[in-house]
């Protein structure tokens, strides 16, 4: 109301279910918990608007629409328009990243009467503007999928993330950050499975018990032969004339 604007219809179910949501994680190192992913959206009363007050408390002192870059080129090609710091626009604070940035939601129409749509925008520490997402659901999405890793709004930059967040980039999101070698390589993070050696048959084949070799008939003869002459010599055994 103070704004003169209504939530969209996907951020204000979420608001119905949760006031603001965060979740953080972190990684054991030496044995020592260092805290790493961040994950937050801001509750409604931390919705702050951007661009309308002064940055600095000292008189005259500049506003964010005085420092804003009109030199940018808008709507150029499949660019969108930029959000604004003045009275064309409305800016909140949905996520303030660490420091490392923010992340907004914008009413990009806000003269004559605010428009519903509104659009998804991350503002680095540079004051550029960088376009996220159309909706807050595919935001949302965006932000569980990198694990709220650090800077990783930053991959949706023309610079992209820093060195050190490329690193745990490499560790725990390494096809996000590897895109264009997916695209590329279509088989360099494909599981190559072979069925015929998985699903591989396991009985075992019978073994053959080997069978004495068989004696051939001659010798089989002649070992009669001499079993009989071997026994007429025997004593007893001679024969009457």
């Amino acid at each position: 109301q103070k704004n003169s604007c209504v939530l969209p219809e996907d951020l204000k179910n979420f608001y119905l279910m949760t006031d603001g949501f965060q979740m953080t994680w972190s990684v054991k190192t030496d044995d020592t918990p260092m805290p790493l992913g961040s994950m937050v959206i801001n509750s409604v009363s931390k919705l702050c608007r951007l661009g309308g007050s002064s940055m600095y408390t000292l008189p005259n002192a500049p506003t964010l629409a005085d420092l804003e870059d009109d030199t940018d080129e808008e709507g150029n090609g499949d660019k969108p328009e930029k959000p604004h710091f003045d009275s064309r626009s409305l800016i909140f604070e949905l996520d303030p990243c660490n420091g490392n940035g923010k992340v907004c939601l914008v009413y990009k129409h806000a003269e004559p009467v605010v428009s519903p749509d509104t659009e998804i925008w991350f503002l680095d520490r540079a004051l550029y503007w960088h376009f996220l997402t159309k909706t807050f659901t595919a935001y949302y999405r965006l932000l569980i999928t990198h694990l709220g890793l650090p800077q990783w709004q930053y991959a949706f930059t023309s610079y992209g993330v820093s060195p050190q967040a490329k690193q745990w980039f490499n560790m725990y999101k390494p096809i996000t950050i590897n895109t264009a070698l997916l695209s590329e390589e279509a088989d360099s993070f494909v599981n190559k499975l072979d069925p015929n050696k998985v699903f591989k048959s396991k009985n075992k084949t019978p073994v053959l018990k080997k069978k004495p070799p068989s004696q051939p008939p001659g010798s089989q003869k002649s070992h009669t032969s001499m079993t009989s002459a071997k026994a007429s010599s025997l004593p007893g055994n001679s024969s009457r004339k």
